[in-house]
Order: C-alpha cells, then structure tokens, then sequence
C-alpha cells in the first residue's frame, strides 16, 4: 500500500480523507473523542503540507437519508479545537455546499462533509448505486488517503469504492494499525497473551480459531464466560448464555489442553441476583447459586489474569471482564487495564468497549501499546478475513 509520503508534493491538491468520526454523542457533546484526536495527525500532516484537506466520515446508523441526531458538525467543532484552526463544515456531502466549501479552501486549510451515510449509496449493495456515489466523491478531489480504519472491514463508497477512482494511499493511522496487528498474527514475540471478554462467544469464535494456534495463554472473562463455565458442567444461574455454543467451547477446552494452551476461565465470579449495581457478592465460578447473574470476574481472577499479562511479551485484549459501566462490576476490567500498562512488551486494546472502558476508568491511552480505533475491523483482521478497504489499496481485491 502506498503511504501518504509516496504520493509527492501535495501542496494545492484536493486530498480527500475518510477519517473514522464516528463517536458517542449524548446530545450534541461528544463523549469520547478518542477517534477525532486519532485523526488528527494525518489531517495534519497534509494540512502542513499545504494539501487543501476534505474530511468525511460517518456517525452513526442514519437510514441513507439526512438526520439532524447524526450531524458531523458537533464533530467538526472537536476536529477544529484540537487542530487549533478553523475546520470549515459543508452541510450536505456531495450536493452545492460541499462544492462550495471545496472551492472556497485554501492550500492548508480543512473541512469536514456532512455525514457521508446521509446519502443511500454510500452503503448500498448494488456495485452501480455505490459506485455513482464515489463518482461523486472523486469529483470534489485529486487525491484519496484512507485513515478510517474502523471503517475498512465495509465495502463502502468513501472507503472501497473511492480508492479506484483516485491516486490513494494510506494515512499514518491506518498504517500503525496494520503494523500492529501483523505483530499480533504474524510471530507474535511470546509469551503471547490473548485476553477475550464480552458478551458472546460467538463474536469471538473467528479470533480464537485463527490465533488459538499462535497463543501461549488464552484468558477468557465477561459474559461469554459463563458459555465455558456451562460446557465444563458448572451451574451458570442467571448469566447471559449462548446454549448453541455449548459444544463449541467445550471444543477449544479441549483443544487448548491438546495444544498446550493455557485456557484461564475465572475461578471465582461477581454475581449479583439482577443487572443492577447493588447486592454484589463473590462466589466461586463452580459453585454459582441457581438465582444470581455473573457480572464480573471475581478478585482471584482478576489476580490471575493479571499475572499471566504480567508474564507476557505480547498482549491482545478485547472485551470488558464485566459490566465496568457500574461501580460493582468494574473491577476485573480494570486489573487487566492496570496489567497492561504495566508489562513489558507489547500491549494491545482491541477497540470497541474494551477502549471505552479504560478511558471511562481513568487510564490514558498513551499508558498502552496501542489501542485500536477499530474493534470491529481489528477483529475481522486477527481473524484472517480479507478487509476490502485494504484490498482494493493493496491491488488484492479480487
């Protein structure tokens, strides 16, 4: 893939960046802005390169049509503080302002469209709708630089289609996030530690299956826990379960034995007898009584867990060990954050809630290796899937 400095002197140039803005609004304030701080570096770089810089990005879910609750302009106003400059803001994405803000930016200077999901074919499924969109995306630009890396798992106008339509290199963000997870996957310096946590084991299983083979330790906490727990025979109670996955787990249990994996389920549990952040207890994870939920990691556990990241050269972790947004449930989660920052080697925060939870605990991402601005993108890469936004910049798509 090239990179933003193989594409010569760009000064003047229209460069069109898909940024990854897509983050969680209560009202109109932005409760965490990690993603708008981590677009800023390349924005800035071909801004001080005298590029003419056009930012688009989604935020939300909307219905291809415009909605006011899924306005990029709240997002801008944050882009604009932590640039320290004016970020100018066109209120449709390929209609008359867009071209009017375009054509009225100065060699350094910065705008952000209007939510690029506003428009059907920016997703659409047919190859001609989609393609007709990024048409019209190419028109407003010389150059495209992917740094959206959230994004680049989805066969996308402003992702995938674009990149064939103009000369395209990848952004400083994607790029890091590349080199990092091929640590991760291609010879991982070990011990390596995989840490897996979250609701459903089925949102795991692709992870576990391509790396099970390249991990020494396998740690498994947060709700998908309690499918492992049910395999092994133990009583679950109330905890969230996925009985089709029963003998899925039981499967890597003993395959992890097979291999010589260290497969560490929690030995003790927070339960608590409704999802509510009172009347906590711990219990051991084989004796949970028939009425409770588990809703965290037990303190054993959490020490446990703790000590094998401490032993390891290389860490990847996705998913919280329990419901961290209540005070009672939070402490799993936060021993294997504290493990992190304090190992010696490699630590990666898979995205997604597992990124939320750390800031929402206190901890700075600069206290971590990396932390991945795509949870559902990185995933999909340490799972072996082919991620069309890369392809197509690779020449691999097919």
């Amino acid at each position: 893939m090239k990179a933003v400095s193989d594409l010569g002197d760009l000064s003047g140039q229209r460069v069109l960046v898909r940024s990854d803005l897509n983050v969680p609004l209560s009202g109109t304030d932005i409760t965490d802005d990690g993603r708008v701080r981590a677009s800023v570096p390349t924005i800035e770089r071909l801004a001080s390169a005298g590029a003419r810089v056009i930012v688009v990005a989604h935020l939300g879910r909307p219905k291809g049509a415009p909605d006011p609750a899924y306005s990029l302009k709240p997002v801008a106003t944050r882009l604009g503080e932590l640039l320290g400059a004016e970020v100018h803001f066109a209120s449709d994405t390929v209609g008359d302002d867009a071209r009017r803000v375009v054509e009225s930016l100065a060699d350094g200077q910065v705008a952000v469209l209007e939510n690029v999901r506003f428009n059907a074919g920016e997703t659409a499924k047919d190859d001609a709708e989609r393609g007709a969109f990024a048409d019209q995306l190419a028109d407003l630009a010389d150059v495209f630089v992917s740094d959206g890396f959230g994004v680049v798992h989805r066969k996308q106008a402003s992702v995938y289609d674009i990149a064939s339509r103009l000369p395209a290199a990848v952004g400083g963000l994607v790029q890091t996030e590349v080199e990092v997870l091929k640590r991760l996957t291609e010879n991982p310096e070990g011990p390596y530690a995989v840490v897996l946590g979250g609701s459903k084991v089925s949102d795991k299983l692709g992870v576990i299956e391509n790396l099970i083979d390249k991990a020494d330790s396998l740690l498994i906490g947060g709700g998908m826990v309690f499918t492992f727990l049910k395999a092994q025979g133990h009583e679950v109670g109330t905890s969230l379960l996925e009985a089709d996955q029963l003998d899925v787990a039981s499967g890597y249990i003993e395959r992890a034995a097979a291999q010589g994996v260290d497969l560490v389920l929690p030995t003790d549990v927070v339960v608590a007898p409704a999802f509510a952040d009172e009347d906590a207890s711990v219990v051991p994870a084989d004796a949970m009584p028939a009425d409770q939920m588990g809703l965290d990691i037990g303190p054993e556990s959490a020490a446990r867990f703790a000590e094998v990241i401490g032993a390891s050269r290389t860490v990847f972790w996705n998913g919280p060990m329990g419901v961290f947004e209540m005070a009672s449930f939070d402490a799993g989660t936060r021993a294997v954050a504290l493990a992190l920052t304090q190992m010696n080697g490699l630590s990666v925060v898979g995205g997604g809630d597992s990124a939320a939870a750390v800031r929402q605990l206190g901890f700075d991402d600069a206290q971590f290796g990396h932390i991945s601005t795509g949870g559902g993108a990185s995933l999909e890469y340490l799972e072996g899937k082919t991620l069309p936004g890369l392809a197509i910049l690779e020449g691999t798509d097919d």
